[in-house]
């Protein structure tokens, strides 16, 4: 089967093991040994465990927060977007991102992450594509982002500009 073979186009209601709504997949290959298909899922979700979170930008060498603030911070978001790997009844959380918004206007992504076992692979492009489709569902027309420099080439590939208007952003942290 072709990587993106279904990607966007087949909506399911639950997992494999029944316990959580996935709507779009892509298969990503067959274990030869046990021929079970390995399926990437994307879930709307917010009921994610956040110690599996944490184990995921662990991975990425993101530096450790307070699991209160994440998940008040899970809470508090419009969109919550994640992709799961599933084999069989095994499922694994393999990316994550979030929205907050004004619910009218504008929302700003937060958090995308990618295990890096799946980096390099079109899945972070999907669940970023997969995290705006929603949001334009929502009728948000003006979508932002903070980007590190080495990742800025990746949201260009996806119609970010940087500064479109010469809006220079401003930040205010503690002392």
């Amino acid at each position: 089967m072709g990587f993106w073979k279904s990607i966007f186009s087949t909506p399911s209601t639950t997992s494999a093991s029944g316990t959580l709504p996935f709507e779009e997949y892509a298969v990503i290959g067959v274990d030869t040994r046990t021929g079970t298909e390995a399926k990437i899922y994307f879930s709307t979700d917010r009921n994610i465990d956040l110690y599996e979170l944490e184990e995921l930008c662990d991975a990425v060498g993101w530096s450790r927060r307070p699991l209160r603030k994440v998940k008040k911070a899970i809470e508090h978001s419009f969109i919550v977007a994640s992709m799961w790997e599933v084999r069989g009844a095994r499922r694994r959380l393999v990316g994550f991102s979030r929205a907050t918004s004004d619910h009218a206007f504008n929302a700003t992504v937060w958090d995308v992450v990618v295990h890096p076992e799946f980096q390099g692979k079109g899945l972070g492009k999907g669940l970023m594509k997969y995290l705006i489709d929603k949001l334009r569902r929502q009728d948000i027309s003006n979508i932002t982002l903070f980007a590190d420099p080495q990742v800025v080439e990746f949201y260009q590939g996806l119609g970010f500009m940087s500064d479109p208007e010469g809006i220079k952003g401003m930040f205010w942290y503690p002392n």
